[in-house]
């Protein structure tokens, strides 16, 4: 943790870390993901000498973003996702499409 944090920020720093443990994810990788977490937060709230455009301009803060961009790698966003975001945009006919046709009526 950085000099001078708060101990809601270590608190927080300690509980992603012993998550992302839980599953399966190596050490020194958990304690990556937790750092750059809590450093986005710190940054948002205006507590961090440097803060990363992303930090700032990103509506949601990572523990309400829950996991939405966890999958834009090459297969892009997961069936459910797409499904979610369509529910949320009021698409007709969300419930029988595949993946595919969800991506085409979101426009991806």
């Amino acid at each position: 943790m950085p000099r001078g944090s708060s101990p809601k920020r270590e608190r927080q720093y300690e509980h992603i870390k012993e998550s992302a443990e839980k599953r399966a994810t190596s050490e020194g990788r958990a304690k990556e993901i937790a750092a750059r977490t809590v450093d986005k937060e710190r940054a948002r709230a205006g507590k961090s000498a440097t803060a990363s455009k992303t930090s700032l301009w990103d509506k949601k803060s990572a523990p309400q973003r829950g996991g939405e961009r966890s999958h834009q790698g090459a297969r892009g966003p997961t069936r459910d996702q797409l499904y979610a975001e369509a529910r949320k945009r009021g698409v007709e006919g969300r419930s029988s499409m595949n993946k595919q046709e969800l991506a085409r009526a979101l426009g991806r």
